[in-house]
């Protein structure tokens, strides 16, 4: 009964936030989800990653066993996924993305942090950066058809993760009122993240409903198993090891919709793949978390 209260105490505030944001949408409400989602990646989410790194206690060895063990994770996935993409039939352009990339920032930013606390966090960026760079080279490659490192380059997460790591590297801090403020912007991060994901999901228009649960528990089952063998061998520990299979096991981001929106590929189908895939992560990552507890 006391894990089943826990569990309820982690996930609870996640799902009710995007709740709201789904509530807000359907009641009417203006919300200019482009606005805020370029608040979020550019500013919100880049403080949230410095400030963690910057004042994490972890020791840098265990941050290198998790970012070997994650990285290790999505070239398995990617592999396992172009390869069941292929004997299915079914378009590279449109499913590959959706079936390697999972929704680490929206949710797996908050599950880490209300699971593992700041331990959590701290390692959950960590994923979260990983995947960010992949998506943003081979996953617009996948979709599209090109890749840009310069876009890479770009991305305010990705400079706020070399500088968090530099700072955590070399034990500096910012001064304190810089911190502070920092620090406010960053909380601004979850929040935001979770209520746009309401909003994206109310407004998507999913079609193809029974494809889209078969590839979501697919899905899943694969990243599941897959981030489970990777932690274990780089034998991480419990908080790490947890962290790890929660962010890899995470839904199919909306940013793979926007991707396929974007790029011409059948942005429909990944919506469903959206929606069904979050739906299913509200029963199915309870259950993951009472066993990584």
């Amino acid at each position: 009964m006391n894990l089943t209260l826990t569990v309820l105490e982690i996930v609870a505030p996640v799902f009710l936030l995007a709740a709201v944001g789904f509530a807000w949408v359907k009641l009417g409400y203006e919300y200019r989800i482009n606005f805020v989602t370029q608040l979020a990646t550019t500013l919100a989410v880049p403080c949230l990653i410095f400030t963690a790194l910057m004042q994490t206690d972890i020791d840098p060895a265990a941050l290198t066993a998790l970012s070997l063990a994650s990285i290790a994770a999505y070239a398995g996935v990617t592999l396992v996924a172009l390869v069941l993409v292929r004997i299915a039939g079914l378009s590279r352009r449109t499913y590959a993305a959706p079936m390697i990339f999972g929704n680490t920032g929206n949710l797996g930013l908050p599950l880490a942090l209300f699971a593992f606390g700041d331990e959590g966090l701290s390692y959950a960026v960590i994923v979260f950066a990983i995947m960010a760079i992949w998506a943003f080279t081979f996953g617009v490659w996948l979709v599209a058809g090109a890749g840009s490192f310069g876009k890479v380059l770009r991305e305010p997460l990705v400079w706020a993760t070399l500088l968090g790591g530099l700072f955590l590297w070399q034990d500096w801090q910012t001064p304190l009122f810089l911190t502070n403020t920092l620090e406010l912007i960053g909380q601004m991060a979850i929040p935001l993240m979770l209520i746009t994901l309401g909003v994206a999901v109310a407004r998507l228009t999913p079609e193809g409903i029974g494809r889209a649960v078969a590839l979501s528990v697919l899905k899943l089952a694969l990243c599941v198993g897959i981030a489970w063998a990777a932690g274990w061998a780089f034998e991480l520990d419990r908080v790490a090891f947890g962290v790890l299979v929660l962010q890899i096991a995470t839904p199919v981001a909306v940013a793979s919709y926007l991707l396929a929106e974007k790029y011409g590929a059948d942005a429909q189908s990944v919506a469903g793949m959206v929606v069904v895939s979050t739906l299913i992560s509200v029963g199915a990552l309870p259950l993951l978390l009472a066993v990584l507890l």
